[in-house]
Parts: C-alpha cells; structure tokens; sequence
C-alpha cells in the first residue's frame, strides 16, 4: 500500500473518532457502515457494557470511565481498549472477559477484542455523573 493510501486511510479513522459529550470513550467506525448500522452498533454496544459491573463498585464499566475506546471495523469486528481503577484490581482477570463477552452477544458484531491499558491510568475524573450519583461522590 502506498504511504499516501496508509495516510487517507489514517486520516479517514482519525475523522471518525467522536468523543461522546457525557463519556470519555472515543469511538471509531468504519466509514464502508452506512451511518444507521454504525449508530445502531454503537448504541448496543454501550448497552452490553452498561451490563457489565465491577464486583466491588455498584456502577458499571462503560459509566466509571473504564472503557477508554471502541472501535467497529468495516466487517464489524470490534476492538475495546478499557482500564482498571487499578493494577490491583481483584477483578482485573474477570472485568475484562465480561467486556468482551458483552460486545460479542450484540447483534451485528463479529468478533471482539478488548486490551487492557494503563496509560493514561484510570481515575475518578473519568466518571460519568450517573457513576457519581451512584457512588455518592460529588
């Protein structure tokens, strides 16, 4: 592929990244979904992650700001990047195979791959405000 290809296809997935107003997770998506499916994926998406709950804290993953990018590829393979509140975590080998067990049962997806990153470290800015009415941490 030729670096003017690599670049347009760069520029093209960098221009799909959306921060959403009320969350911190970027999404990106591939522009070959017509805008109906993509909205329709991201949306179930975010549902199935709304599922997912920490053990140890009564909020889910996608409002404590653990989800930090979900990517919807052209053949609607995903990818999730999420943290931890902390390397420690005792759910840090359950919390991320609930991630992508939730992904995977949306309709329309192919496959799912979630990474755990660290960087940048998770904290409790990240939260929606939904999370910290929940936690009590205005």
């Amino acid at each position: 592929m030729s670096d003017d290809m690599t670049d347009k296809s760069t520029e093209d997935a960098t221009a799909a990244v959306a921060e959403k107003p009320a969350e911190n997770a970027a999404f990106s998506g591939s522009s070959a979904l017509p805008e109906g499916e993509l909205t329709r994926l991201t949306d179930d998406i975010i549902a199935g992650l709304k599922t997912v709950y920490d053990p140890e804290i009564p909020a889910d993953s996608y409002e404590l700001g653990l989800i930090y990018k979900i990517d919807i590829g052209d053949d609607r393979a995903v990818k999730v990047d999420m943290s931890l509140t902390s390397p420690n975590c005792p759910a840090a080998q359950e919390l991320p195979i609930m991630v992508e067990n939730a992904v995977s049962s949306v309709p329309g997806v192919k496959e799912t791959k979630v990474t755990v990153v660290w960087d940048p470290p998770w904290d409790p800015s990240r939260m929606s405000d939904e999370a910290r009415l929940v936690l009590n941490m205005w």
